[in-house]
């Protein structure tokens, strides 16, 4: 298994085989409107900025399952991000990281790199980090600000 053997359900409601983001690498993250951490998506906007012509991506993920905080659709969480934070990297629908309905994706994600609670997920801007043949590089607690990921990044895309 790898992330390629995935199909998910981006906020238009398409769905999006992963296996599309081949050759790339990728960050994944669950992300919310109302959380402490919603700050993260300026610099994860300027990550892609910087290198998004050199194959990298960004996959965000809004998660409400941590105290309420992405409570919007799909679409009010797209709006929210374009116009607070100009948000151009490709947005997901709405899901759960933990429990029974987690999506399978994440599920995935969690049982190759484990965090500090073990394979759940702490709280919502957790980060994985996958190099171009889809291998989980990486796995960044939600304090984990996308500028210091960057030296990483651009090590994968070399």
């Amino acid at each position: 298994m790898s992330v390629y053997d995935y199909v998910v359900v981006d906020n238009k409601k398409q769905d999006v085989n992963l296996n599309d983001y081949k050759g790339k690498v990728l960050l994944i993250v669950n992300t919310a409107t109302g959380c402490g951490f919603t700050p993260q998506y300026k610099g994860l906007e300027e990550l892609y900025q910087k290198y998004k012509d050199q194959d990298f991506e960004i996959l965000d993920f809004p998660c409400n399952q941590f105290l309420n905080q992405a409570p919007g659709s799909d679409s009010e969480i797209h709006e929210f991000c374009s116009l607070r934070y100009k948000v151009t990297f490709k947005q997901f629908s709405k899901i759960k990281v933990n429990g029974k309905d987690a999506l399978p994706l994440y599920k995935y994600l969690k049982s190759q790199k484990r965090g500090f609670l073990g394979k759940r997920i702490k709280w919502n801007f957790t980060k994985f980090l996958v190099d171009k043949d889809g291998n989980i590089v990486k796995r960044y607690a939600p304090t984990t600000k996308p500028e210091k990921i960057e030296k990483k990044i651009a090590e994968l895309l070399k």
